[in-house]
Order: structure tokens, then sequence, then C-alpha cells
């Protein structure tokens, strides 16, 4: 299994995920279409040339999806039994189209579970970078983790 176990995971590990990707038109269309979000910032190129950047924005929730899903192989592949969560969710910069996202994961605390001895509790930090270094995304998740050997 690729992914980590809860017992394998400790506080402070950082996993820089490869490959990188770079966002593409349909990519951002797409996901905003498909998700019903018909902000004109994300879809209508004449609209945003007059908005605050000048041009189109990638969908935020779309560079977030990227960020964790480049995750998943290096770290709950096969061993997550869910996402108990969401916070801290940021967007300090922009991300335009012919941006390309790198990410990054910090196991930042974890814990037995309460109510089942056999799972643990993870709190990721994601990060997001683009291709000038800059952060654009960052937010913690907490998972529900499988432990190699159950008790």
């Amino acid at each position: 299994m690729a992914g980590k176990y809860f017992d394998e995971l400790e506080v402070g590990q950082v996993y820089k995920h490869q490959p990188g990707r770079t966002v593409t038109e349909t990519d951002n269309l797409l996901f905003s279409t498909l998700t019903l979000n018909m902000q004109p910032l994300h879809l209508d190129s004449e609209f945003s040339k007059n908005a605050e950047f000048g041009q189109r924005l990638v969908n935020s929730i779309f560079t977030l999806g990227l960020a964790v899903g480049v995750s998943v192989a290096d770290t709950t592949l096969g061993t997550t039994v869910g996402n108990l969560g969401f916070e801290k969710v940021e967007f300090p910069k922009p991300v335009f189209i012919g941006d390309t996202i790198y990410a990054e994961t910090e196991v930042v605390e974890k814990r037995e579970s309460k109510s089942n001895p056999q799972r643990g509790i993870v709190i990721f930090e994601h990060r997001a970078t683009n291709q000038r270094g800059e952060v654009v995304m960052r937010c913690r998740r907490a998972g529900m983790m499988r432990r190699k050997s159950e008790k």
C-alpha cells in the first residue's frame, strides 16, 4: 500500500509531492461548470480583463482539490478510513490559468481514536505553491487512519 498507516506517520514529517501540475483552461472551465460555479471571474475572459487581476482566476476549490489530491499517493492511499473535516482553508495568492502548482503535506498532529482503538486521527497541513514559490493555498485536514497492526 502506497499510503502511510497511522503508526508510520510522525508529527513534523513533511512530504513533498511530485509531480507538479500546470492548470489548464479546460481544468478551470470543466471544474467550474461541473460544480455549477458560474462566477464570471472563472469563465469570462472579457469580464475578467476589467476585474482586479486583469485575467481569469482559477476556481479556488479546484486548487484545494488538486493539492489534497496530489498528496494521496504519499500519505493516505489505501490507509485512510475517510476525511473527518477541513479547517483553516486559505488562499493567500490567486492561481491563474497556466500556473504550475506544487504541493507538500506536513503531519502536524496525531492521536488515537477515542471511539475505535484500531484507528487514529491525523491532522495534515497541505500547502500549495505556484511556479514562483508563492503559497497559493494552505489548509488543515483531519483524517481517520488505519493502524498497520490492529489492536
